[in-house]
């Protein structure tokens, strides 16, 4: 079987994430041209991808170019901090006192989900940042009630979202009050989409949060801008982040996930065994629900090298993981020959939701994950796991 980019299943442990540099790079070239023709800046969502020894490569302080990471918890932004070392922005649902205590010592940037969040720790941000000089910038995160996303789980702004601040929720409030302290503003309706969704986003942004755009000097504009894809309107994304810069002074700031890491990934299976039930069925050293539960949660069905949709190609089966959930089935495909014990699959574009989502129930071992060079074919880093890794996260 021919595998993508000379890509040698058998040069690397079973199941294995491999991550290959000469596509990360080849994607943070991309977005280099949006802060190029725009002065943008990108930012890494390390919700969707979190492979830190990839980071010397992603970020402007090393030899990347993308301008720092987002985080959603203390401890990405930590890891943000220590290993992407450039700029550091924060957002969560909620946080804690013990949350905001670290996060100011980590965070350039910290946006808010609600009014009484951002009251509630106003007063600790502006006594730690009487106490530094480099100052923690604060944002509010709205909640434009312009649904793009498909899938309600996606979607930030289905009726039921618990994300951001309605525009009914400023309605009793002093804004003058409100907005000291205040420097950004953030929304997010995007989930894998062209910038045509973008497009109609800020024009309902524009309409509804007017008086916010022109109070502040930042806006985040998101995540789930797809900017690395093939049939992506790069041309139409830098005419909206321009018509925003012509109208309001603010720095405008884009937090992709997906984007970075796009078709940069792989996890190599192994075949352990093939049984029948109502079609031949596979059993994988991999398990959906483990390892990429994505599958089951989008739900999607990766693709896999060589491999065809059912009845298309001579052999059609089913792919199940070995964990003892009886729905752990990853899809059904077909193949040129019949599976066999030790026969290796490649999973494509698994770099991204995937080893970041990872579980070790039934006490499945992790994947391994590499960072391979498709250029040099050469490994760069290669990270196990075992038992004290399940054995550490309980007591």
């Amino acid at each position: 079987m021919q595998y993508p980019h000379n890509l040698n299943p058998n040069d690397f442990p079973s199941p294995c994430f491999v991550t290959d540099l000469a596509k990360l790079e080849e994607n943070v070239r991309i977005l280099n041209t949006v802060q190029e023709r725009t002065k943008a800046k990108i930012l890494l969502a390390l919700k969707g991808f979190a492979q830190w020894k990839s980071f010397p490569y992603l970020s402007r302080t090393m030899r990347g170019s993308l301008y720092g990471a987002c985080a959603s918890s203390v401890d990405e932004a930590r890891l943000s901090k220590e290993e992407f070392k450039g700029e550091v922005h924060a957002f969560a649902a909620g946080f804690s006192s013990e949350d905001m205590q670290e996060l100011l010592t980590l965070c350039d940037h910290i946006t808010f989900n609600s009014i009484h969040q951002w009251k509630k720790f106003r007063p600790m941000i502006i006594e730690y940042n009487a106490r530094h000089e480099k100052k923690v910038l604060c944002g509010l995160r709205i909640n434009p009630e312009h649904s793009e996303g498909a899938v309600p789980i996606y979607d930030p702004c289905d009726k039921s979202s618990r994300l951001g601040i309605r525009l009914k929720d400023f309605a009793s409030e002093n804004l003058d009050e409100l907005f000291e302290g205040i420097t950004g503003l953030h929304f997010h309706t995007l989930c894998e989409q062209n910038s045509d969704a973008l497009d109609r986003t800020l024009r309902v942004v524009e309409e509804k949060f007017a008086f916010m755009l022109e109070r502040v000097s930042w806006v985040n504009f998101g995540g789930g801008h797809h900017i690395t894809r093939e049939d992506y309107d790069l041309e139409l994304l830098c005419q909206c982040i321009n018509r925003v810069q012509a109208k309001y002074p603010v720095q405008i700031y884009l937090e992709p996930g997906e984007a970075v890491a796009l078709k940069a990934g792989y996890l190599i299976s192994t075949v352990l065994d093939v049984i029948e039930a109502d079609m031949p069925m596979a059993i994988l050293d991999t398990s959906a629900s483990c390892h990429m539960p994505d599958v089951l949660e989008m739900p999607y069905r990766p693709m896999i090298t060589g491999s065809g949709e059912e009845n298309q190609k001579k052999y059609t089966c089913r792919l199940g993981g070995k964990s003892c959930l009886a729905g752990d089935a990853i899809g059904i495909y077909s193949f040129d020959e019949p599976l066999k014990d030790g026969d290796k699959l490649v999973f494509e574009d698994m770099a991204i939701y995937s080893m970041v989502k990872t579980t070790t129930f039934n006490g499945l071992r992790l994947p391994s994950i590499a960072l391979w060079d498709s250029r040099t074919n050469k490994i760069l880093d290669l990270k196990h796991f075992g038992y004290e890794d399940f054995k550490g996260r309980l007591s």
